[in-house]
């Protein structure tokens, strides 16, 4: 029997880290997953289209029972973990139950915000985080239903686009002056806007809410300015939080996230943190692909080989309400750097390149995303483009013919 493993959370960060670590020691841990939703461990980014009902919901799940039988994993879902005693090294499930470990892993993701706006709590009003909140939402939006989405991040921008498949009529209220402006610079952000609106989605920017209206149920949203947006249905995708309770309970060290070293080990001993509750050297990351790096490095340090986390190169890829967009690093550019841009109004498509001296430090691409990786590559290498600077902005078949056709 192998050391007690316990991982609470069974999300995407914990099914990577399970992966990762029964493939480099199998046997050496008995691991037990607690997960508190009650559905094996399901595919997060797929949810906008799940709510698009693209796909099935079975499509979400990230691997079947099958898979963790097969690597000796006890599951243990539908249980929220509600205490973790660092003396007596357990893990109280609700209803009592202990669960013993040797080493723990604390998995828990992140929460969503919810707005404290006057008429928050009418039936209505749902967050877009989990499969619960997809059920609701598909619940309301029928065809013709008049939603209101506050946020026009990346969650935002997803719930609207469900939505819109589904046949609701959708406004996006936004706060800031642009959409996705962590992403997206301002013509990317503008470009991205328009191809929202000609899809029917209605955009308002600058804009502050100020209470939801309705005495039985959802009427409205009333805007600080004074407009007032009629709505069956209002999702708040204003962001996420770590999920760091049963952390702080357990006294360890907590900032925004929960505080982890290089090799992923929170202040106390035999117990470490990956995915959207961690925090490393200050940064929280909410993306899958950090949590993916986190649990690579925890699964080889837990394997004992030598293994560190140095932090993510930020990168989004991805088809925001059918058009694709990416980002990668310093997009925005500092004093001394230089914007290289080319924009084809026709095809709606934008490419922005940040350079540093001779090295590629940021990029924006909308539209055509054909080049994003091998751009995200020459970011995260660090690879003198001087001699591609011709090309480069083109995409790597003019500024590589001879790598491209290879």
């Amino acid at each position: 029997m192998g050391e007690p493993l316990v991982i609470i959370g069974n999300g995407m960060a914990a099914t990577r880290l399970v992966d990762e670590l029964t493939t480099l020691v199998p046997g050496r841990y008995a691991i037990a997953v607690v997960g508190d939703e009650p559905s094996l461990a399901y595919n997060r980014v797929l949810l906008s289209s799940l709510l698009a009902r693209e796909i099935e919901p079975g499509a979400v799940e990230l691997k079947a029972a099958a898979w963790w039988r097969d690597r000796g994993v006890t599951l243990v879902y539908g249980r929220r973990a509600t205490e973790i005693d660092t003396k007596a090294r357990f893990v109280r499930l609700r209803g009592g139950a202990k669960l013993g470990y040797g080493k723990l892993v604390i998995a828990t993701g992140s929460e969503a915000v919810r707005l404290p706006l006057p008429g928050a709590d009418l039936p209505g009003v749902v967050t877009f985080r989990d499969k619960s909140d997809v059920e609701v939402i598909l619940s309301r939006a029928r065809p013709g239903a008049r939603a209101v989405v506050i946020g026009g991040g990346l969650l935002g921008l997803e719930a609207a686009y469900g939505l819109m498949k589904a046949g609701a009529h959708v406004s996006v209220v936004h706060l800031m002056d642009r959409l996705m402006e962590r992403q997206l610079d301002v013509h990317a952000a503008g470009l991205l806007k328009d191809a929202l609106e000609a899809r029917g989605i209605q955009v308002l920017l600058n804009a502050e809410s100020e209470a939801i209206q309705g005495r039985r149920k959802v009427a409205g949203l009333r805007l600080k300015d004074g407009r007032n947006v009629p709505a069956d249905l209002v999702v708040m995708a204003v962001g996420i939080r770590p999920n760091v309770r049963l952390a702080r309970g357990a006294g360890l060290e907590i900032n925004r996230g929960i505080v982890v070293g290089d090799d992923m080990q929170t202040s106390s001993p035999d117990i470490h943190a990956i995915g959207e509750c961690a925090e490393h050297r200050g940064t929280c990351y909410g993306l899958v692909e950090p949590a993916y790096e986190q649990a690579r490095v925890l699964a080889r340090h837990l394997a004992g080989q030598p293994a560190a986390y140095a932090g993510s190169l930020l990168a989004t890829n991805l088809k925001v309400s059918g058009v694709n967009v990416f980002s990668a690093g310093d997009f925005l550019g500092t004093p001394g750097s230089e914007p290289i841009v080319l924009t084809d109004p026709g095809r709606q498509s934008y490419r922005k390149l940040v350079l540093e001296g001779d090295k590629l430090t940021g990029a924006v691409l909308v539209g055509d995303t054909g080049d994003a990786l091998w751009y995200l590559d020459l970011i995260r290498t660090g690879r003198p483009v001087a001699d591609l600077r011709e090309g480069l902005v083109f995409g790597r078949a003019f500024a590589e013919p001879q790598a491209e056709a290879a």
